[in-house]
């Protein structure tokens, strides 16, 4: 019975990841929610830390299907009577400088992540961390929009993002590799709206600068599982399944949302949420104690 209820569980985490990994409002803070509430009972230890990180796979492969167009390189020749000439003719240089681009933004979080991912798992990864993460950039989101309100973007194209706007994109999302609840989202789209990269793009660019991070971190966590507990259970790979499939398909309703909605609206509301849900995370855990 036990089994069957992790099931279901893993089915809450999955559209619980779907919802809050795109959206600026931290998918951490709402796991650990979820996680007080909803553990797992048949696993290893040391599972549910894995398993937060590797289905959100299901998330990026929404963005890979969704985005297939703005960020595959390669092509088929126009037409068999005026083919272009060589492998480079099959080869989109936008898209490829694009990918380059996103390889300097995952610079700065990719090198201190994998040095010291544990240490700041250790010091940070806990209910008061990251109830403060969530309230200091719901403020920061607040405090940034007010500030943009009438200015006018400088980077309104995905080309226009120069290399070092990139570097400094990547930055940002340091500070969510070190301080779970800041989200990642949250933090490049802050940073990208401070240094003038417009809305649409600053998404954008953050949906797609998850892929390569997000591929790796689960990497990272799918390793240190099997070396500290050796290989899955049959339960534990179902569950890891479900809870990506799940968050795949939330997921592809959810970016086009956010798309939409930014289109017409700012992020105030994703902010008032963070400061909100912080809060209630705080009082829950400190009454707890």
């Amino acid at each position: 019975m036990d089994s069957f209820f992790d099931v279901i569980k893993a089915f809450i985490y999955g559209i619980v990841e779907g919802i809050t990994e795109w959206l600026p409002v931290s998918s951490t803070g709402h796991l650990i929610l979820v996680e007080e509430f909803l553990p797992f009972k048949n696993v290893s230890e040391g599972f549910f830390d894995m398993f937060d990180v590797v289905i959100q796979l299901g998330a990026i492969l929404a963005v890979v299907i969704l985005f297939w167009n703005k960020i595959w390189p390669f092509q088929l020749p126009q037409s068999q009577e005026n083919p272009q000439s060589g492998i480079l003719g099959y080869v989109k240089m936008d898209k490829i400088i694009l990918w380059l681009k996103i390889a300097v933004a995952c610079v700065p979080a990719a090198v201190i992540g994998v040095l010291f991912d544990d240490v700041f798992d250790a010091l940070f990864y806990n209910p008061v961390c990251v109830s403060i993460a969530l309230i200091v950039f719901g403020v920061a989101f607040i405090v940034v929009e007010n500030w943009n309100k009438n200015r006018k973007p400088k980077v309104r194209k995905l080309d226009d993002i120069t290399f070092q706007t990139a570097l400094l994109i990547g930055v940002f999302q340091l500070i969510a590799a070190i301080f779970p609840g800041t989200s990642r989202s949250g933090a490049t789209i802050v940073g990208a709206l401070l240094i003038g990269v417009s809305r649409t793009i600053a998404a954008e660019f953050t949906f797609f600068l998850a892929i390569p991070v997000m591929f790796g971190a689960s990497l990272l966590k799918i390793v240190k599982f099997i070396s500290d507990n050796g290989a899955f259970t049959v339960l534990e790979f179902f569950l890891l399944l479900i809870g990506t499939i799940v968050s795949f398909i939330v997921s592809l309703f959810i970016v086009r949302f956010l798309m939409a909605f930014i289109k017409k609206h700012n992020f105030k509301i994703f902010g008032w949420y963070r400061i909100a849900l912080g809060i209630i995370v705080l009082l829950y855990f400190g009454l707890a104690k």
